[in-house]
């Protein structure tokens, strides 16, 4: 498969019909047109990019058009326990008329690595 950037703002008004979970570092979702996104991050060496937390119900997403897919950063203050010098907080936002989830993306790096979350359209070659 190959894959072109996108932004998650491309699923607003979209139907999913599949979110589904790999490990703490991959989001896929599927619409009910065929299309496959991917949530991650593109690995290089010195960062650590994860999901933190997700608030909600995966499954509110499903079967209903989205009414919200937006993404917010924030480079406030990170966990105690980290001692690398740049960090990133990424929180997706996603909401039908069944729920709403917020997905808590955290990155760390010495500061020469990416800290963001890529998002992607997947394409069958």
């Amino acid at each position: 498969m190959s894959a072109i950037d996108a932004e998650v703002s491309d699923l607003l008004g979209k139907t999913l019909v599949e979110v589904s979970q790999q490990g703490d570092d991959v989001l896929f979702f599927v619409t009910d047109c065929g299309k496959e996104y991917r949530m991650y991050h593109r690995q290089d060496c010195c960062e650590d990019v994860y999901i933190n937390d997700i608030c909600g119900d995966l499954s509110d997403l499903i079967g209903h058009p989205l009414l919200m897919a937006e993404e917010v950063i924030s480079e406030e203050e990170p966990p105690e326990r980290f001692s690398d010098c740049s960090y990133t907080w990424s929180f997706y936002k996603f909401a039908t008329i069944k729920g709403d989830v917020t997905i808590r993306w955290f990155g760390s790096s010495n500061g020469y690595y990416s800290e963001s979350v890529d998002f992607e359209l997947l394409e069958a070659e």
